[in-house]
């Protein structure tokens, strides 16, 4: 693969000219070794108490040097407050090793200890340092620090260099744990227009801009500016995974840089990733993506085969997909790139994500799916992809799209066991892909999304008695993402602890059984049959009281924070539904029925409706809860945290019946 080309950044030339390092001003960092007594004895966080540990310093230094090459200097030192805080410890820094695009080199790291009021330091020996290779594109080095306790002080620090002008490293001033100091210093030439991408809310404590007047020499000597930024923020808060958060990529303060153009003494020469017409057209030639996707597989031939008996695309599709679904296994490793090809892949019937889904691509188009393509996607733990930034470490899952017609499409992802052909998958949700046609030499973007909600019905028909039990059925049909979910859980787990999973591991809540219909069908809902008896606790010989919300996903309230940090992300629009009959027993009646009733957020983006009515000896129940979008920003939490809190409130409202 060319490495270079796919990170979008070539080695566009190299001229001489004298590296230009910035000279940061004075800042909190120390030497390496050096430390303060203070920074030793501090027991915990000053502006997050409750943190394990706490990065006291991270700086960037990221530059060009005499090469046009990017070199970078990195140095790291973090507090371990508590024996939960030694994960820290366990160090990873990712690079791109493959075709030697980076290097990792000069590693050092040290753990400093307070002994006897000093610092005691205990250096980590080079030998335990390892390269780890991830694939033939990706490497690690990876090592764990010495002698790390409780109150340990740990530091690392390394240096980066690529042969590539355009892979200019990202830099997260926000981590999992707070960061007290958190600088990073950039000099880029003029010559190089980079696009910022900047996802930053909290203001720089330290931020100044100076330019350098420099010229490169030559038979053409050719004058540019060093533009030098020095960025700094303080007292960082973690973050902290919240409730429906899309992922730490779409949450973390961070900055990204993405070359677009090249200026020289005849003008500008925009480089081919400032559009994704580019960048597509460069993935579809390379050998590890388009140099896949007509590569025949060994005996190939029967499935191919089969999939042209059927009469229908869709036919085809379901056949070919639960092939590919059921034969493949998925190696656990997500690329848009393939590693062994696909030809290995299909032999060893294991590869990593692209490899199974252009295998499914290539298996479609020889069994005569016409409009077919295959698409790069970003997964949601990777995070969102943002379609004013065009660099491909964006993605990481290459799936196969089909535009069936104006108002459907189906994205197929084969990695995972319980997926279906007709429903995209929902980590792929809100976000975007790449599609490539290079055919017709079109490659654009597609916004991915679900319109429609995904539905779950409960059907609850229940005799109650007068020894405060309650005896019945229940029905519950699960559509789309419900479906899924439901099935995965179930063959994952196990039927016990499915079962437990259902009863919200309510002990009072008794299965007598379990039925499972059409978990294989594409096209029908999953329906649950369930047999069950329910302790009706708190009830006394006068009384009986009941909430009729039963085997809901809607128990509990997942919103209880004050604050919070992160956008609200839940993925797809839900529509619940409870229907419940329950028969009063002879010799009791209703004392307290709650009111039928329906509530809107003020943005009419979720509702809730209620009707309970007593009628020939029974009493009737439907709620109906409806999401009409998927996605809030973290301003809107206080409104839906309050929205949330009053639908709980209703949700578990209690029916109660006293003895006549």
């Amino acid at each position: 693969m060319n490495r270079l080309l796919l990170l979008l950044g070539a080695a566009l030339f190299a001229l001489p000219v004298t590296a230009q390092k910035k000279t940061a001003p004075p800042s909190k960092v120390l030497p390496f070794g050096k430390i303060e007594i203070a920074d030793l004895e501090m027991a915990k966080c000053d502006f997050e108490p409750d943190a394990n540990a706490e990065v006291l310093f991270n700086k960037g230094d990221v530059y060009y040097d005499s090469s046009f090459d990017i070199s970078g200097e990195y140095h790291k030192r973090i507090k371990i407050f508590n024996d939960n805080g030694k994960d820290e410890a366990n160090i990873r820094i990712e690079y791109y090793g493959g075709n030697r695009l980076e290097y990792i080199t000069d590693v050092q790291a040290e753990t400093i200890n307070l002994v006897n009021g000093k610092p005691e330091i205990t250096k980590l020996d080079k030998k335990l340092i390892y390269t780890q290779t991830i694939d033939k594109v990706r490497n690690a080095i990876v090592f764990s620090m010495p002698n790390v306790k409780a109150g340990s002080v740990i530091e690392y620090k390394y240096k980066y260099h690529t042969v590539s002008i355009s892979n200019f490293p990202s830099w997260d001033f926000q981590q999992k744990i707070p960061v007290r100091y958190s600088e990073l210093d950039t000099s880029i030439p003029d010559l190089l227009y980079f696009r910022t991408v900047n996802h930053v809310w909290m203001p720089y404590s330290k931020a100044t801009h100076d330019s350098e007047a420099r010229t490169m020499p030559g038979t053409n000597p050719l004058s540019y500016n060093d533009e030098k930024d020095f960025r700094v923020m303080e007292n960082i808060p973690s973050l902290h995974d919240e409730p429906y958060m899309r992922s730490y990529t779409d949450n973390i303060m961070s900055l990204q840089f993405n070359l677009t153009s090249v200026k020289s003494s005849y003008g500008f020469y925009k480089s081919y990733s400032d559009t994704w017409a580019k960048v597509g057209g460069v993935i579809a030639d390379d050998e590890d993506f388009g140099g896949q996707l007509k590569r025949k597989l060994k005996d190939e031939e029967p499935i191919i085969t089969k999939a042209k008996t059927f009469k229908t695309d869709d036919e085809k599709i379901a056949y070919v997909f639960n092939q590919v679904k059921t034969l493949m296994k998925w190696d656990g490793v997500d690329r848009w790139y393939t590693n062994d090809g696909t030809y290995r892949a299909w032999e060893k019937k294991t590869g990593n994500s692209a490899e199974v889904n252009i295998i499914l691509y290539h298996l479609l188009k020889q069994s005569g799916i016409k409009e077919i393509y295959p698409m790069i996607v970003s997964t949601r733990e990777h995070g969102k992809v943002n379609r004013f930034n065009t660099s491909l470490s964006q993605f990481n899952r290459a799936v196969v799209y089909i535009p069936v017609d104006s108002t459907k499409e189906y994205i197929l992802d084969a990695t995972n066991k319980y997926n279906l052909y007709n429903e995209t998958p929902d980590m792929l949700l809100n976000s975007s892909g790449l599609y490539i046609d290079k055919q017709a030499n079109a490659y654009d973007m597609l916004y991915i999304t679900k319109a429609a909600p995904a539905r779950q019905v409960v059907m609850i028909n229940a005799d109650i008695k007068a020894d405060s039990k309650m005896t019945g059925t229940a029905d519950i049909s699960s559509f789309s993402y419900h479906k899924i979910s439901s099935v995965e859980r179930y063959k994952t787990d196990g039927e016990k602890k499915y079962i437990d999973y259902i009863k919200a591991n309510d002990n009072n809540l008794k299965i007598s059984s379990l039925k499972m219909k059409d978990m294989e069908s594409d096209t029908l809902p999953l329906v649950q049959n369930i047999a069950f008896d329910l302790e009706l606790t708190g009830s006394d010989g006068t009384y009986i009281y009941f909430n009729p919300n039963l085997f809901t996903p809607i128990r509990t309230n997942p919103f209880l924070s004050e604050k919070r940090a992160t956008d609200i992300d839940f993925g797809h629009r839900n529509r619940y539904e409870i229907n419940g009959t329950y028969k009063i027993p002879a010799g009791y009646k209703v004392d307290a029925l709650p009111k039928s009733i329906r509530m809107v957020m003020p943005d009419q983006s979720i509702s809730l409706k209620r009707f309970i009515a007593e009628q020939d000896g029974m009493i009737v129940v439907r709620y109906v809860i409806s999401y009409e979008k998927a996605f809030y920003e973290k301003e809107s939490y206080p409104e839906l945290r309050e929205f949330y809190k009053q639908m709980q409130d209703m949700l578990t409202e209690q029916i109660v019946l006293k003895k006549a």
